[in-house]
């Protein structure tokens, strides 16, 4: 009887994370879009990678495809939204964004741009504790999938969901992506604390800080309050504040070893996200007045208004108060 019921367990969980094949169409050849690539291949689906360095027709690549996803890095989409705006894709196919920022010039999320040039197309969220290196490596991970349309959702999560990736779906797109995206400021004060090697006390208290300053901005902004608990905000906050594989922590880190912003973007070699969305969300938080700690001294240190001893002994010296009694205010920059 047990092997029998484990070989019916088998056989559901590969009828569930069964699909039809699908032509995708991935816009970005970095690493995030490899690793997706990676998976959706795993799925048995036929996939296209667009991007401006491989020289190939957008036109081309999108033609005819079931889903089109993109993983540019910020600076590109609202380029390539626009491009694909001007393009008739099969009607009603998912758009997915799997890029985590804020616009510059509009404080916009990647899903708001990507509503405003293709709003006769469902607009799907990808977001999780994802690090591309592990996901090549076939590593377990998860990931949420959010949209207003959840059949759309759906759709994607059956698409990408595997032995090796479970995907979950949720209703609440704005409060996924923005987990995603603010996590990645705290990932740079994360970096400065283990940087300065101020020990595992220090960094919970960090980070237990943080979690309800990223709720604090994330509600304001339209989010649900429950999301910031789940896998794209608690879950995605944990690993890129943990691990240096990710790429802004490793910018906190730098800054903390006496680096200059540029020395550490250098060595880098790709896009830290967390750099623009600081300076974004500043901008946000002003013009809304949402308080926000951490990001402000994260503001500061990115642009020179202080080192990274100087950014901890401010938020250690902040008023005394109830742990629960934060309120919206202007923030304190």
């Amino acid at each position: 009887m047990p092997s029998n019921l484990n070989t019916k367990t088998s056989e559901n969980l590969n009828s569930s994370l069964s699909s039809p094949p699908k032509v995708l169409a991935i816009l970005g050849a970095g690493a995030w879009g490899s690793a997706l690539a990676g998976l959706a291949r795993y799925k048995g689906h036929q996939v296209r990678i667009w991007s401006p360095s491989l020289g190939n027709s957008i036109e081309e690549v999108v033609a005819d495809v079931d889903l089109v996803l993109s993983a540019v890095s910020m600076p590109g989409v609202s380029p390539t939204s626009t491009q694909i705006q001007s393009i008739k894709l099969k009607e009603n196919i998912p758009i997915v964004t799997a890029t985590k920022g804020l616009d510059t010039e509009t404080t916009f999320t990647p899903s708001q741009i990507w509503s405003s040039r293709c709003s006769d197309h469902p607009i799907v969220v990808l977001s999780g504790p994802n690090l591309s290196k592990e996901i090549e490596q076939e590593l377990p991970a998860t990931t949420v999938v959010a949209s207003e349309d959840i059949n759309a959702a759906k759709i994607v999560q059956q698409v990408f969901s595997s032995k090796r990736f479970r995907v979950y779906t949720s209703s609440d797109p704005v409060g996924t992506e923005l987990g995603g995206t603010l996590k990645n400021v705290m990932a740079i004060a994360a970096g400065v604390c283990d940087g300065l090697h101020l020990g595992m006390n220090a960094k919970a208290g960090l980070l237990t800080r943080a979690l309800p300053e990223i709720i604090r901005i994330g509600t304001h902004l339209g989010g649900q309050t429950e999301t910031f608990f789940g896998l794209s905000g608690l879950g995605d906050m944990l690993t890129t504040c943990s691990s240096d594989l990710s790429r802004n922590y490793r910018v906190g880190y730098g800054l903390a070893q006496g680096k200059t912003l540029e020395q550490v973007l250098s060595d880098l070699g790709s896009t830290a996200e967390g750099v623009n969305t600081t300076n974004v969300l500043i901008e946000i938080a002003r013009r809304e007045q949402i308080n926000v700690p951490i990001s402000g001294q994260v503001y500061r240190l990115l642009n020179n208004q202080i080192s990274p001893q100087e950014a901890v002994e401010a938020l250690m010296e902040r008023d005394l108060k109830p742990e629960f009694s934060e309120k919206t205010i202007p923030p304190k920059l």
